[in-house]
């Protein structure tokens, strides 16, 4: 799409314009810091089901995904059974945590994708993607299934499934998500967060910055929003 010149002013026009943008843009920032906080005082739900991982480390718990932090981000990876390929837009996504896991170990917590697949199919795409962050497989168990990620064949030909937080029409079997977890001094794990949709759209690096953009995102138009969105090893 050709480039639409904005309106043309002076210097002191533009920076009038500016500052009258930042009192908002400091708002905006006051109210996300205020949600954060809702955010982290919602109540805890114990995991008691003992969910098993396939990993290049061998069978794992939830707990053990831990490592020695207290506290664990899993990213809902969508790449089913037999797919050829992991989703594009959770690879969109994906390409932007082996640069940030390293900051998250010092914030004393532990960042891990969990995808539906056998672990070969993991180990595969993630030689030809060449990320490094930790990435292990659910297949088997029911973990995709109880975070309302992963759908049954019945549910789908029901024609809807839980996501989100509500019954809908879904177009995969498999979902994005987020969900964050803590592990107390006694070794118990709790559930404490979870996002899906567009609630996941603060945790793609790519996004925020082109947000900043005179075009933005530039998807008006487009079949749907991340109809531009490429494998980084597909685009021309």
């Amino acid at each position: 799409m050709a480039m639409q010149t904005g309106k043309i002013v002076s210097r002191d026009e533009w920076l009038a314009a500016r500052l009258e943008l930042l009192e908002e843009e400091k708002a905006h920032l006051r109210a996300r810091d205020a949600l954060a906080a809702q955010r982290r005082a919602l109540p805890w739900v114990r995991v008691e089901t003992p969910y098993l991982f396939q990993s290049p480390r061998g069978e794992l718990t939830l707990s053990r995904l831990f490592g020695d932090k207290s506290q664990l981000i899993v990213m809902h990876f969508m790449y089913g059974e037999g797919w050829e390929e992991a989703c594009p837009s959770c690879s969109f996504w994906a390409d932007g945590y082996d640069g940030t896991t390293v900051h998250m170990a010092h914030r004393d917590a532990a960042f891990v994708a969990v995808s539906n697949c056998p672990l070969a199919q993991i180990e595969a795409y993630r030689k030809r993607m060449g990320w490094s962050f930790e990435w292990v497989s659910c297949h088997g168990t029911s973990f995709g299934h109880d975070f309302h990620v992963s759908f049954t064949p019945e549910e789908m030909e029901r024609g809807e499934v839980e996501y989100n937080y509500r019954r809908s029409r879904f177009p995969s079997s498999e979902a994005p998500g987020a969900s964050v977890f803590a592990r107390d001094d006694a070794g118990a794990v709790y559930h404490t967060y979870s996002c899906f949709s567009r609630g996941l759209d603060n945790l793609n690096v790519a996004y925020q910055f082109i947000d900043l953009l005179p075009k933005g995102r530039d998807e008006e138009g487009l079949s749907h929003a991340m109809a531009w969105v490429r494998r980084h090893d597909r685009y021309d």
